[in-house]
C-alpha cells in the first residue's frame, strides 16, 4: 500500500497562486505515476495533470499554463504549483499514485480544499 498525503490548499484570491504538495510513503516502489484530481460540488472527478517517473507530464486543457506539476524524488513528494487561479479552480483536489502498468487504481489521497473567491 501507499500512502498519499496532500496539503497546501485554501482560500486564494483570483488571479493568486496556490502550491499543493502530497507526500507519498510506503511501497513507493510499486507505483510510477503521481498526479492530481479535482472534484468540484455537483461534478465528476476530473484530471488535472500528472508526472510520470519518467518525466512525461499531461495537463488538463483547462490548466495549461497555469499549472506546473514537478517531483521531488528524494523526499517522494509531488508538487502542484497553480497559478492566475480563476474561480472556476475551485474544488477538492486529490493525489493520486498509481502504476500505468497495472489495473489497479492505486491510490489516492484524502483530498485538500482548494477556493477562489474574492
Amino acid at each position: 500500500q501507499v500512502q498519499l498525503v496532500e496539503s497546501g490548499g485554501g482560500l486564494v484570491q483570483p488571479g493568486g497562486s496556490l502550491r499543493l504538495s502530497c507526500a507519498a510513503s510506503g511501497r513507493i516502489f510499486s507505483i510510477n505515476v503521481m498526479g492530481w484530481y479535482r472534484q468540484a460540488p455537483g461534478k465528476e472527478r476530473e484530471l488535472v495533470a500528472y508526472k510520470t517517473e519518467d518525466g512525461i507530464t499531461k495537463f488538463a486543457d483547462s490548466v495549461k499554463g497555469r499549472f506546473t506539476i514537478s517531483r521531488d524524488n528524494a523526499k517522494n513528494t509531488v508538487y502542484l504549483q497553480m497559478n492566475s487561479l480563476k474561480s472556476e479552480d475551485t474544488a477538492v483536489y486529490y493525489c493520486r499514485g498509481w502504476n500505468s502498468n497495472s489495473n489497479s487504481p492505486g491510490s489516492w489521497g484524502q483530498g485538500t480544499q482548494v477556493t477562489v473567491s474574492s
